[in-house]
């Protein structure tokens, strides 16, 4: 099979001030090790608002944006091969893991090249070019097989949202045994849910938001519970007085991490997941006297997302059941001023310019 490559190609820079700027340049080719992918889909994050969009918040470290084509969830179909690639032939279905690093460091050798601290770590969409563009090159080791089952939608949502949900409950080590409450029901929140439940647990949503309720019941959430001053009541009296055995804050905001120290069980887990923002507790009574264990986690490895690519498949669950926005790529500045709201699904948005499948 062989593939027509155009030279020239368009795609899209965060110059900040809450811009879009649509751009054409060079196709670019591999080299060695690497893929030119056809972009077929790709979503917004959370990150692209927080540090470009509205400002380069970042200036020297990982979030720094280098003025590159932006987006970081991409999924997408090989056009062309660079030398020494041997799993991956053109025509191959892909997902990318949104970060290269060193490749040698210890996080690297257990593919969590999210945490690399090398200065060879270069992020898509911020310090290399990204998936807001018609074609991107990938270095294979960033690289998983995208199986038949999952749209190209599906793919660009694994690494970073249901990539870093997932990574949180394994953490906790969720399982059937296990009640699971997710604070804050933006796009990771959702996935949190939905692949709790995949792991046979039973979940509680909770959100301030009655629109993002909605949406967790829409995923199948089992219990919803707005998030106001009666919220800790409400889960002790829903679990006889004892609490969860996990409970997820993917808020990132202080009384969302407050209270899910006050609603886990004694020997419960907690996992702070949202980013930002602070949290203030005493230690003694809600985590010392409980026994409870204390999670940070972030994003996740490349094997266990090509983990949660089985897990999907096995339970047939397609991520881009929490899109609620599609554009094509020449609409990016209409995506991201939706996306800003903070009133949408998966990162607000998913971008789409390409077919579905």
């Amino acid at each position: 099979m062989s593939y027509e490559v155009p030279k020239k190609m368009i795609g899209m820079k965060l110059p900040g001030g809450d811009r879009v700027e649509q751009v054409e340049q060079d196709v670019p080719k591999p080299g060695y090790g690497q893929v030119l992918l056809k972009m077929k889909a790709a979503s917004l994050c959370g990150s692209d608002l927080k540090f470009i969009y509205h400002e380069h918040t970042d200036k020297t470290g990982g979030a720094r944006y280098d003025n590159v084509i932006a987006g970081h969830e991409p999924s997408g179909q090989v056009v062309q091969v660079g030398e020494g690639v041997l799993d991956f032939k053109e025509g191959d279905r892909v997902v990318v893991y949104h970060i290269q690093g060193c490749g040698y460091c210890d996080e690297c050798r257990k593919g969590f090249f999210i945490n690399c601290q090398q200065p060879e770590r270069r992020a898509y969409g911020w310090q290399r070019d990204g998936a807001l563009a018609e074609y991107m090159v990938a270095d294979v080791s960033t690289c998983i097989h995208l199986p038949e089952f999952l749209t190209y939608e599906d793919g660009a949502m694994i690494a970073c949202g249901f990539g870093t949900a997932y990574q949180g409950l394994l953490r906790a080590n969720v399982s059937g045994n296990d009640r699971v409450l997710v604070m804050g029901q933006g796009p990771v929140g959702q996935a949190a849910i939905i692949l709790a439940k995949a792991l046979g647990a039973q979940t509680i949503a909770v959100d301030i938001a009655e629109e993002r309720l909605e949406m967790a019941k829409q995923i199948g959430a089992d219990e919803v519970l707005l998030g106001d001053d009666n919220m800790v009541e409400n889960v002790m009296k829903m679990t006889g007085g004892k609490g969860v055995e996990v409970a997820i804050d993917c808020s990132g905001s202080s009384i969302g991490r407050h209270r899910c120290l006050e609603v886990a069980r004694m020997w419960g887990n907690v996992v702070f997941l949202g980013e930002q923002g602070t949290v203030t507790f005493e230690p003694s009574p809600l985590l010392l006297h409980k026994n409870l264990t204390l999670h940070g986690s972030w994003v996740t490895s490349v094997a266990n997302m090509e983990k949660l690519v089985e897990l999907l498949g096995r339970k047939k669950i397609h991520p881009s059941q929490i899109i609620t926005h599609r554009f094509p790529l020449r609409e990016t500045d209409k995506a991201f001023e939706i996306f800003a709201t903070g009133k949408t699904g998966k990162y607000a948005s998913a971008t789409r310019w390409n077919k579905r499948k």
